[in-house]
């Protein structure tokens, strides 16, 4: 192992390659729990720290992370807080503090006023028992308030960004909330720090005042300059290496001065970042030049360096794990509680106030930064920095199941209803309600072709794009969801063609890191009668009726079609391939759809087996069926045909001048869910023209199905009231 980790740089690069690898293993499985990847890193850090590698492999977390190396790690973990505070900064939009009311100004004021304040009469219990008494009392406590007033801003936005809170009363006043709170408990921090560093009050005092006047200077001299780099990026060359170059000299003598003012080097980062205009994008180019550096690589290596520092094995005895729980208690109280509280009293509803308190009590790594200055500074002891770690992971984790409990993803899904719209439901004549889901541009113009001819020229229909835009894995999310809008042009094409045919309809986008559920959540919340889906990747090695569709299919309240367009411009001639099972019922109701609204022939394709040719005599029975429209033109059509291949009758006659083939999902016509193979979707990738794959939302259960498959041919070929 020595001889794979000599020499500084090699140590290092083994290092990164370790704490990068585990971070993202462990964020994979934080995201199946929908839990932010804030969760992951700093779990990740913990598990190389001496709580568990240094624990199960001492020799190997020695020969890894010697303590000869800590302060290489600790230097390029500063490094990424640096840029990561600069990013936070360009989170913090002015504006959002704007027109909040006196709602937000109550609610962030006791949301640090509360836990400040426990956090203090807390200190009084712990400074005898966890600190050393080489710091004052005063410093502690002083500590202890500013620790449990922390929200974490970036994580915070990122969960309203998720879960679609970010457009709503809650999310408006949880995101103006934090932002206070974060800027608040920053300066706070800034003043403690001033005080813990020198103790006189006369150099705190001159510290304050230094402060005071950075924060003017950048406000009256910085910013103005900050405007004219943004002018400049737009109107001339673009956020060229030049812009940037000048702007991280900006962050580190920002960073410089506040460190030499002795309020710490972050504070200067994050100021710098919160004073550069948002208006013309110039932040969000930053950003992105940033992001993917200072989250992938350098903001582990915080984390690693974290859970270094952090010793599970410290809380040896029953009464330290009672001190981890009391500190806790007291963080959820404080946060949650005096949120809470605050929030009632302006009149905010239960669901909404406990949502914001629950929000409000996320920590994540803001908590961790301010933790390790109190550990750096030897105000906190390595024991309660522990504690405090577990704090920061427990009220972090806690957010998202707890969220979801208070306000479920369904009651959610209501609020999407635009002004206007319930009342407009109860009054329209049973309107046929279509929910289109878009994942891309090219899926829109073919699927909005085929909902013109489904609803004719009739009024009574409610038409929904939807475009889910996944979540992002990038840092500055309240950007990113100015980015996921701008998304929303996936919807251009279908709302272009929607225009063409004079048809309205409402688009809907938000981002989802649950597509399916979202989508059937989004169908019940409008009523929906059929839920669409476009397919849109490539069927060579692909499996259609998988992953979200299948999850769609599945959990749907109402019958679900997957369109797989083919140049589907009109449709006039329709064939429907017809065995007689639930789901072939569903693909014949919106065939008769098709003829009655917009006049489409149809032609039902009967297929009879050969183990079922004694029955033939009772399908021609029914040959004749027909139906006309108003000029007498034949509109149905029924055909019968004898083949021991249902699948490849079908494709047979695909092939002869159809526009569009609408087929029943199941096993007889080889379409059906299997986690393996793709011999399942033989008519998929073999049809011709435009194919729409049917499922029921009326399905029998599984013994009913069964009975309807043994007698195919005795529930009539056509049943447009069924």
């Amino acid at each position: 192992m020595a001889a794979l980790l000599h020499g500084p740089l090699v140590l290092f690069i083994a290092q990164a390659l370790l704490i990068v690898g585990v971070s993202r293993l462990v964020g994979l499985l934080a995201k199946r729990l929908r839990q932010p990847m804030v969760i992951a890193e700093i779990t990740a850090g913990i598990a190389l720290g001496p709580s568990l590698l240094g624990w199960l492999f001492p020799e190997f977390s020695a020969a890894v992370f010697p303590k000869s190396s800590l302060s290489t790690l600790s230097l390029m973990s500063q490094v990424g807080l640096l840029l990561f505070m600069f990013l936070v900064g360009l989170e913090f939009d002015p504006k959002l503090l704007r027109g909040r009311g006196h709602t937000s100004i109550a609610i962030s004021h006791t949301s640090i006023v509360v836990p400040f304040g426990l956090g203090s009469l807390l200190a009084l219990y712990l400074y005898p028992r966890v600190s050393d008494g080489t710091i004052p009392f005063s410093s502690f406590a002083l500590f202890m308030g500013v620790a449990m007033s922390i929200t974490a801003f970036p994580v915070l936005a990122r969960i309203l960004v998720e879960r679609r809170l970010l457009r709503t009363k809650v999310g408006a006043i949880t995101i103006t909330c934090a932002a206070v709170d974060d800027v608040t408990a920053w300066c706070i921090l800034a003043f403690v720090v001033s005080i813990v560093r020198f103790t006189g009050v006369a150099d705190a005092i001159r510290t304050s005042l230094l402060a005071i006047g950075y924060i003017v200077a950048m406000l009256l001299l910085i910013r103005p300059l900050l405007a004219r780099l943004a002018d400049r990026a737009r109107n001339r060359e673009g956020l060229s290496q030049n812009l940037v170059a000048v702007t991280l000299m900006l962050v580190l003598l920002s960073s410089w001065a506040t460190e030499i003012i002795g309020i710490h080097a972050l504070f200067g980062a994050f100021i710098l970042g919160a004073v550069i205009p948002k208006e013309q994008g110039f932040a969000g180019e930053l950003a992105g030049k940033l992001e993917d550096v200072v989250v992938v690589l350098l903001l582990p290596l915080f984390f690693a360096y974290s859970g270094l520092r952090t010793q599970i094995g410290l809380l040896d005895s029953p009464g330290a794990w009672g001190l981890c729980a009391l500190i806790i208690l007291v963080a959820c109280t404080g946060k949650f509680g005096g949120s809470v509280i605050a929030a009632r009293l302006t009149g905010m509803p239960w669901r909404e106030a406990s949502a914001l308190g629950i929000l409000m009590n996320t920590r994540g790594l803001m908590e961790l930064i301010v933790l390790n200055i109190g550990l750096d500074l030897g105000v906190i002891s390595p024991m309660l920095f522990t504690m405090m770690v577990l704090m920061a992971l427990v009220t972090t984790f806690m957010t998202t199941p707890l969220l979801e409990w208070i306000y479920p993803t369904s009651e959610l899904a209501k609020q999407l209803d635009q002004p206007g719209e319930v009342e407009a439901l109860h009054s329209a004549p049973s309107p046929f309600t279509l929910v289109m889901c878009v994942a891309y541009d090219r899926t829109g113009p073919g699927m909005m072709s085929l909902a013109g001819a489904l609803i004719g020229k009739k009024a009574a229909h409610r038409l929904y794009a939807l475009r889910l835009v996944p979540p992002a894995d990038r840092a500055s999310f309240v950007m990113t969801e100015q980015l996921g809008k701008a998304q929303s042009t996936a919807l251009a094409p279908l709302l272009e063609r929607a225009s063409e045919l004079g048809i309205e309809v409402r688009p809907l986008s938000f981002v989802s890191g649950q597509p399916a559920v979202d989508i059937c959540q989004v169908a019940a919340a409008k009523g929906a009668n059929l839920v669409m889906l476009g397919w849109h990747k490539p069927l060579v090695g692909q499996a259609v009726l998988r992953g979200t569709v299948h999850d769609v299919m599945e959990s749907a309240p109402a019958d679900v079609a997957v369109l797989i367009d083919r140049g589907l411009t009109q449709v006039r001639r329709v064939l429907v391939p017809y065995l007689g099972g639930p789901h072939d019922t569903a693909a014949l109701r919106l065939a008769h759809r098709l003829a009655t609204e917009s006049g489409a022939e149809v032609t039902i394709l009967h297929v009879v087996t050969a183990d079922r040719r004694g029955k033939l005599g009772v399908a021609r029975q029914i040959e004749e069926l027909t139906e006309q429209g108003p000029d007498g033109r034949v509109l149905v059509r029924l055909e019968v045909v004898e083949h021991d291949e249902p699948a490849r009758a079908a494709l047979e006659h695909s092939a002869h001048g159809y526009d569009l083939v609408l087929v029943g999902i199941g096993s007889e016509w080889g379409l059906e869910h299997r986690l393996f193979g793709l011999q399942a979707e033989r008519l998929i990738s073999e049809c011709p023209t435009s194919l729409l794959v049917v499922r029921d939302g009326t399905a029998l259960t599984a013994e009913e199905r069964q009975r309807q498959r043994a007698r195919p041919d005795e529930t009539g070929a056509w049943s447009p009231s069924s």
